[in-house]
């Protein structure tokens, strides 16, 4: 007699297994949304910030909700133990994210109903970049910002003409307020930072160029005609940095090696200079960037904080050759960066760094021109052991004339905030505001 087995099958998961799977899950999702809620207002996450925020919301709203009917219904010891810890997770990120939010909420509407008059004095001061139209009018309106910073996101897709009229339309503003013309600055490097490319002609970099000055001349007239044309009078260019040929996996966004125009501090200096003086011709800005030289940088200021520690005599012999150069020419601007200058301040970033702005450029040097900062959103700053408030305080002080915020505008707020308090409290100096002032509206003679 044959005995024919049964044939084998895969047991199908318990009960009590797929229980613990959805526990195990919805524990790691209380998690992430806690950790989201502690994150979201960090400017890296600027991008997505918007949809994040209700997409977080939601689910910790639904976690919640869920996670509480199952405390009531659960018979199982370990599950209701773990049950109620995700409970809690959840409640700790639904707080956090709307505490948050709210926070945020409250500190714009203190900037925006603050008195007119402390807010036109510190707005002076402040270059700021914006994700819509109709939020940087305001700002505009309201007399609380000096300049606008435009940037790809806030022209895709649209014509030399319509870009025109933004920028006019804010122009007008200021002009029947009475108020000397907003600075109106953008990225056009020419290489792989051409903010405004398209529209405008897309330029290789300068780097690329013949080292003469027919070539350079006609280069930057490119520049200097397009961006008059639509109402820029800024150009944070050109990169003066040398080409320590500096190449970092790390280094996602700085990429001097492929933004600086040569390894040669000389052939910098001029270029720059010829480039400079072409951009002046048709009113727009140039700016010397970044001080005091990331060339030999290792790290990304965009991200991590960054240290350049070589001595000042070799710096003097090249990476400031170029800068002092620029300096020279009176409608110059410099942009100041993050890295920390370690021979002079090895504890604070230089866009913040008393020892370097007061000390070395404004009495050591003489220099009387425009200081703006590096976008104050990046990480050097906003992590810094100082924060963002305590920096745009320090800055000011020290004697920089704009700072910058243009990756994320949500920082604008916390800032302003920030520093109309300090005016209150008598923490800034106000020697250092109406010389910074004065020299700004010395600069913007040539653009009214």
């Amino acid at each position: 007699m044959k005995i024919f087995s049964p044939t084998p099958h895969t047991p199908h998961p318990t009960p009590h297994f797929l229980n613990a799977c959805l526990t195990g899950v919805r524990l790691l999702l209380a998690i992430a949304l806690l950790w989201i809620a502690t994150r979201l207002r960090n400017p890296l996450f600027a991008d997505v910030r918007a949809w994040a925020f209700w997409l977080a919301l939601a689910l910790s709203l639904g976690l919640l909700i869920g996670e509480f009917v199952i405390c009531k219904t659960s018979k199982s010891k370990i599950h209701h133990r773990l049950n109620w810890a995700i409970l809690t997770l959840a409640l700790l990120g639904f707080l956090t994210l709307t505490g948050s939010e709210l926070k945020f909420l409250w500190t714009k509407h203190r900037v925006l109903h603050a008195e007119s008059q402390p807010l036109e004095k510190l707005g002076h001061h402040f270059m700021v970049g914006y994700r819509n139209f109709d939020e940087i009018k305001e700002l505009v309106e309201r007399r609380a910002i000096g300049g606008v910073f435009i940037t790809a996101r806030n022209i895709q897709r649209q014509t030399k003409s319509a870009i025109q009229t933004e920028i006019q339309t804010l122009q007008t503003i200021r002009r029947n307020q009475g108020l000397p013309p907003l600075w109106i600055a953008t990225d056009q490097e020419g290489g792989i930072v051409s903010r405004f490319s398209p529209p405008l002609t897309r330029l290789p970099a300068l780097a690329t160029i013949p080292t003469n000055q027919k070539q350079v001349t006609r280069y930057a007239r490119v520049h200097g005609q397009e961006l008059s044309e639509v109402g820029v009078n800024v150009n944070f260019a050109p990169v003066v940095d040398l080409n320590k040929g500096v190449v970092n996996s790390q280094d996602k966004f700085s990429k001097i090696y492929q933004r600086a125009i040569s390894a040669d501090p000389e052939v910098v200096a001029r270029v720059a200079l010829w480039y400079c003086q072409t951009l002046q011709e048709y009113g727009v800005h140039c700016t010397a960037k970044h001080f005091p030289g990331l060339g030999s940088v290792q790290t990304d200021t965009h991200l991590e904080s960054a240290e350049l520690s070589q001595p000042i005599a070799k710096l003097e012999r090249e990476d400031w050759v170029p800068f002092r150069a620029l300096m020279n020419q009176p409608q110059a601007f410099v942009m100041v960066g993050h890295a920390k200058l370690t021979a002079i301040d090895a504890d604070h970033p230089v866009s913040f760094s008393k020892s370097v702005i007061s000390d070395l450029l404004r009495n050591s040097w003489n220099y009387d021109g425009v200081l703006v900062t590096d976008d104050f959103c990046m990480q050097a700053v906003y992590a810094s052991r100082e924060g963002l408030q305590t920096a745009s305080i320090e800055a000011l002080n020290a004697g920089v004339d704009l700072i910058l915020i243009s990756y994320d505008s949500d920082l604008f707020y916390e800032t302003m905030n920030a520093l109309l308090q300090a005016d209150k409290t008598n923490q800034l100096s106000d020697q250092q505001l109406k010389i910074s002032r004065s020299r700004l509206e010395q600069h913007r003679t040539s653009q009214s």
